[in-house]
């Protein structure tokens, strides 16, 4: 998460928050240090957000301030959850709870549907505790254009280890690939999520040819996405 969208975020659990909340709580929900919080509330402060308390007792949110409404029509939200809650069925842990968070902001501002339901089966989770692959780390790897090492293991059962080089993430009803130039074959593959055994970032990045080699994918693959690996 860069510093900006948790900075929005620390906004937004703290006009949230029914009472003063402590920089360690902050910490825990935002998934960082203590100091960190402490710098984004003197940098919100400076930018005169009106955040009050301090370290040891807690921070709130003077009452009444707010974030500009998101204005959209009643079609609009509708299809803001249906489009929130279909991304429960792509496996994409860190997704789902991006998903949740956009949905409580828009309840926070306009009426809610939960008479449209979506159901949640598609992709299984990507549970890091049960050794799955989190597609949190195979999404930046394409948004930064950065290798990618995996170990993965075919439909015939035979593992081989490769370097990627991650071109775009494609979220199937049942299954998610990763669609990659693959350095051991010297082409482009596609990979099911369900089938890596780890993926590791390199420090090697291929931003020069990320484009093209992205171009020339969708040109072989005209937006079919057969699944090859």
């Amino acid at each position: 998460m860069t510093r900006s969208n948790r900075m929005f975020e620390l906004i937004q659990i703290l006009r949230a928050a029914p009472a003063p909340v402590r920089a360690e709580d902050l910490a825990a929900q935002l998934e960082v240090s203590k100091r960190t919080i402490y710098r984004d509330i003197a940098a919100l402060q400076a930018m005169r957000t009106p955040v009050e308390g301090e370290a040891g007792i807690g921070y709130m949110l003077r009452q009444g301030y707010d974030l500009p409404p998101l204005n959209f029509d009643e079609e609009e939200i509708e299809a803001l959850h249906v489009g929130l809650a279909m991304l429960m069925r792509t496996g994409d842990g860190a997704l789902q709870q991006a998903a949740a968070r956009v949905g409580r902001k828009i309840c926070d501002v306009h009426a809610s549907a939960e008479w449209l339901q979506v159901a949640p089966y598609g992709a299984p989770l990507d549970n890091p505790q049960e050794g799955c692959v989190s597609k949190a780390i195979l999404r930046q790897a394409v948004r930064s254009s950065q290798k990618l090492h995996l170990a993965y293991v075919n439909g015939a059962g035979e593992r081989s280890e490769r370097v990627l080089r991650p071109l775009a993430l494609i979220y199937h009803i049942d299954c998610t690939l990763l669609a990659a130039w693959c350095e051991l074959r010297g082409g482009f593959r596609h990979f099911r999520t369900e089938r890596m055994m780890s993926a590791e970032l390199l420090d090697c990045s291929f931003a020069a040819e990320a484009d093209l080699l992205r171009k020339l994918w969708q040109e072989q693959e005209r937006n079919t996405y057969v699944y090859k690996a």
